[in-house]
C-alpha cells in the first residue's frame, strides 16, 4: 500500500512537472528575499507594521533592496553652530560603507567652495585634510543618509517599534511610531526616530529625531535628550523610491516647536551609481576620528 502511494505521488509530480513544461518555479532574487525578511520582520508588531505601510507608500523594500547605493548632494546649515556645508555623498546600502566630496563649508549665510573629503569603511572614519572644520566624519558619514533615506533604513534588523498616540502637524493628525535602536548597535544606541505618517497617503511628513552621539548612556531618573521636529518636504521619485529633497528642523519640547534649529536639502540623487571602493582609502594628510569617548 505504501509503495503505491509513493509511486502515485511520483507519477503525479512527473505529470505537474510536464504540464509546467518541465520547468521548477523561479528562485527568488536576492532583493525579494530580503524585501520578504523585512515584510515579516516589521510585521511582528504594530508599530512596524505602521513603518512598513509607510515604505510601502515610498517605493516599497523590494525596489529598496535593489538599490545598490544611494548618491546624492546634501547641504546642511545650522544656526547654533554657526555652520553650513555641502557635500557629495556615495554610500553603499548594503554595507553602509561612505564616502563624500567635500564641496562647501561656511557660516549659515557664507558658505564658501572647500576642496576635501572624508569616508567611512565600516570600521573608521577620516577626513582630508586634517584641519577640515566643522565636520565630524564619523558623525556625518551616515547621518545625512539616514534622515534621507527614511523610512527604508527603518527596516533594518536592530530596531523595535512603538506606537505613540496621534499626533498633529498643522491640525492635522497622524499616526505615530518610534523606532529606537538596540543596545550596542552603532555609535549612537540611544538614537530615536518618531515617524509622523499620513493616515490616508501613508507618507512621512516628518520625524522627531534625539541625537546621543558622543553621549555617556542615560541613567534613570535623568532627563531624556532633547527632540528635534525636522518636516519633509519637497519630495521627488528617483528610480522608483520617493524621498525628500528639503529638511526643516526645530527644536521641539513639551509637544511644541521651540525654535528653528536646522535645514537641510538633498540633490543630484540617485540609486543606481556605482560604488568605487577606492574611495574609502585614506589619502596622506587624512586624520582619524576616534570612536566618542577615545
Amino acid at each position: 500500500m505504501i509503495r503505491r502511494f509513493a509511486f502515485a505521488a511520483i507519477a503525479a509530480s512527473v505529470l505537474f512537472l510536464a504540464a509546467c513544461g518541465g520547468q521548477q518555479a523561479p528562485q527568488m532574487s536576492d532583493a525579494q528575499r530580503k524585501a520578504q525578511e523585512g515584510t515579516q520582520r516589521l510585521s511582528a508588531s504594530e508599530g512596524g507594521k505602521i513603518v512598513l505601510r509607510a515604505i510601502e507608500a515610498h517605493g516599497g523594500l523590494e525596489a529598496w533592496y535593489s538599490a545598490p547605493t544611494s548618491s546624492f548632494t546634501w547641504e546642511y546649515s545650522n544656526a547654533g553652530m554657526n555652520g553650513r556645508f555641502k557635500t557629495r555623498a556615495v554610500v553603499d546600502n548594503n554595507t553602509r560603507q561612505a564616502y563624500h566630496q567635500i564641496l562647501a563649508i561656511g557660516t549659515p549665510d557664507e558658505p564658501k567652495p572647500y576642496e576635501g573629503s572624508f569616508a567611512w569603511d565600516g570600521e573608521k572614519a577620516w577626513i582630508y585634510p586634517a584641519d577640515t572644520p566643522i565636520i565630524a566624519p564619523r558623525f556625518w558619514a551616515l547621518t545625512g543618509y539616514y534622515f534621507q533615506q527614511i523610512p527604508f533604513v527603518l527596516a533594518d534588523p536592530g530596531l523595535s517599534y512603538e506606537v505613540l498616540p496621534d499626533a498633529e502637524l498643522d491640525g492635522k493628525p497622524y499616526d505615530m511610531v518610534r523606532a529606537s535602536f538596540g543596545s550596542g548597535i552603532g555609535d549612537s544606541p540611544g538614537d530615536t526616530y518618531t515617524l509622523y505618517v499620513d493616515k490616508e497617503t501613508d507618507m512621512v511628513a516628518g520625524i522627531r529625531y534625539t541625537v546621543t552621539y558622543g553621549r555617556q548612556p542615560r541613567a534613570a531618573g535623568d532627563e531624556p535628550p532633547g527632540e528635534t521636529l525636522m518636516l519633509y518636504q519637497d519630495y521627488t521619485t528617483v528610480d522608483g523610491l520617493t524621498v525628500p529633497k528639503h529638511f526643516y528642523g526645530s527644536n521641539f519640547a513639551n509637544g511644541e516647536v521651540v525654535n528653528f534649529k536646522n535645514e537641510a536639502w538633498a540633490d543630484e540623487i540617485s540609486y543606481t551609481q556605482p560604488f568605487d571602493a577606492t574611495q574609502l582609502e585614506m589619502p596622506e594628510g587624512a586624520k582619524i576620528q576616534p570612536p566618542p569617548g577615545q
